[in-house]
């Protein structure tokens, strides 16, 4: 329920606050779904690179590479949902939302760097090729179709707006494409012999990797500098409140992501009428809550009568 409160500050406006802390009460992944999915992708892993050295190929221990990324986000998603649900403090005012988006954060550069690697080795490889057993590399490579397809299809049930899950959902499905390549490099090397199909299949694997992930680092990068969510448009925004009745003008108008799936807002309203009726904010609460998926404003009234020093843009 929002609140709303008055205080006279020294310079001799009357400022006025209103507050709305709504919080997502929707099902979460992060349950017996989650858990499952991570065990299927730990024992794929496994498996992966047994045979991968066994069968000495680098496009199996590539989608290792990738499947232990994919793992890492798990954790770090399972992980950060925990810590999120702590309650705030009186050091951590907001709580510990914002540890989805260093997770997402780490998940994403971790994943590049071992890509990385991966590509390197490939790169070595490729120099010298080495003989392949070219059936086992296409029958772990098609478990792990099944595998990745299996996991895709149970994080799909949970909240894909969270950057964390979603981020985990296409790396699931991404990683399906790539067990289907690698099977496709191995009927290749059955059929024609050719032992730098496997080197090559892995290059491509680690592209598709840095492809995948690149959109998750610039989304978590962006956030992690408290950037306007991309599902928000921020001059979308500023129209409405500025269309609102008796609303002279907006400034000071700020939107920063608290987590992966919750946004605050903080704005001052100049209204020469003076403050409004409870209504009017409990009505904006509700609008950018469902147009825009704000769940967090704090919205500031002014009179106008004297200048606000928050007033021009540059000035934050």
């Amino acid at each position: 329920m929002a609140s709303d409160r008055a205080h006279q500050p020294h310079h001799g406006h009357t400022h006025h606050h209103g507050h709305n802390h709504a919080y997502d009460h929707t099902p979460s992944v992060f349950g017996t779904a989650f858990a499952v999915a991570t065990a299927l992708n730990v024992a794929l892993v496994v498996i992966q690179v047994l045979y991968g050295v066994l069968a000495h190929s680098m496009a199996l221990l590539a989608d290792a590479g990738h499947n232990a990324g994919d793992v890492l986000a798990l954790l770090l998603a399972w992980a950060s949902h925990s810590i999120s649900q702590k309650h705030p403090t009186e050091r951590y005012t907001y709580g510990f939302r914002s540890t989805s988006i260093l997770a997402a954060l780490i998940n994403a550069t971790i994943l590049l760097v071992v890509t990385g690697a991966i590509a390197w080795a490939a790169i070595q490889r490729l120099l010298a090729p080495a003989p392949v057993v070219g059936g086992t590399m296409m029958a772990v490579a098609a478990v792990g179709i099944v595998i990745n397809g299996v996991a895709a299809a149970l994080l799909s049930r949970g909240d894909t707006h969270d950057l964390n899950i979603h981020g985990a959902f296409l790396h699931l499905l991404a990683d399906a494409a790539v067990s289907t390549g690698v099977v496709a490099a191995a009927v290749v090397i059955l059929l024609t012999g050719w032992l730098w199909v496997d080197p090559a299949a892995s290059l491509i694997i680690s592209a598709v990797i840095v492809f995948s992930t690149w959109g998750l680092l610039r989304d978590a990068a962006k956030l992690s500098l408290q950037g306007v969510p991309s599902q928000i448009d921020p001059v979308a925004v500023r129209n409405y409140l500025e269309s609102l009745p008796a609303v002279a003008e907006v400034h000071d108008l700020h939107i920063w992501p608290m987590s992966t799936t919750e946004t605050a807002l903080t704005c001052h309203l100049v209204m020469p009428e003076g403050y409004p009726q409870t209504e009017f904010l409990g009505l904006i609460y509700t609008d950018l809550q469902h147009q825009f998926g704000i769940e967090h404003p704090t919205i500031q009234i002014e009179r106008g009568d004297r200048p606000c020093k928050l007033s021009p843009a540059h000035i934050v």
